[in-house]
């Protein structure tokens, strides 16, 4: 077998695994830990600077960010969701969504915006990026949903970002004993929260800090 072959399968039992970790909270589980990432986003000096904000719409037991979309627009944030493009194998659109957007199904079944490139917004103008993910390691190795979607948006823009990239996970989406299987189109990402902690990598150190 060779090794893209390993990473793949290994990737997959990975995947797998930790959809169905987080997939058996309860909804009371799901809720507090909406509600505490929330807040320890909403203490963040960053929040008070910024202005535009990309966050993704939650599914598959993911951290729910209504409580942050909600918080963002209730400080005056302008909140921008990914959207797929039109042409496949292209990075993702980030688009405007107010109160009375009307989101519309995509071809992945995942809400999204209705396209519109009046409202689209370069990723160079984001302030501050939050992106879903599946698992994730000590070394902030990011394993998503497989499809690269992500991953290839990140790579377009290269070292160009000035904006703050972080990963939103639950903490059982944490692996502790193993480094996840990584492929070179694989972005680790500076930072993640959880509702226990906030793991920072943008720093010459490893940082962990309890919350």
């Amino acid at each position: 077998m060779t090794d893209k072959n390993h990473n793949f399968l290994l990737k997959q039992k990975i995947r797998k695994h930790a959809r169905l970790q987080r997939l058996s909270l309860t909804m009371t589980q799901q809720d507090e830990a909406a509600k505490r990432v929330a807040n320890i986003i909403g203490q963040d000096k960053r929040i008070k600077e910024a202005n535009n904000f990309a966050i993704f719409i939650s599914f598959d037991g993911e951290i729910n960010t209504n409580y942050l979309i909600n918080m963002l627009w209730n400080k005056n944030k302008k909140v921008y969701l990914p959207a797929l493009h039109p042409l496949k194998n292209r990075p993702l659109l980030f688009i405007n969504y107010t109160p009375t957007t009307s989101l519309v199904v995509n071809r992945l079944n995942l809400y999204e915006p209705p396209l519109d490139f009046k409202k689209v917004l370069s990723l160079e103008q984001i302030d501050i990026l939050f992106i879903p993910l599946v698992a994730f390691d000590y070394y902030g190795n990011r394993l998503g949903m497989g499809g690269g979607f992500y991953d290839r948006t990140l790579q377009q823009y290269n070292n160009k970002l000035s904006c703050f990239i972080i990963g939103l996970a639950h903490d059982c989406q944490y692996y502790t004993t193993i480094s996840l299987p990584i492929d070179r189109w694989d972005v680790p990402l500076p930072e993640i929260i959880t509702p226990s902690f906030h793991f920072n990598w943008n720093q010459s150190f490893y940082n962990k800090k309890q919350n």
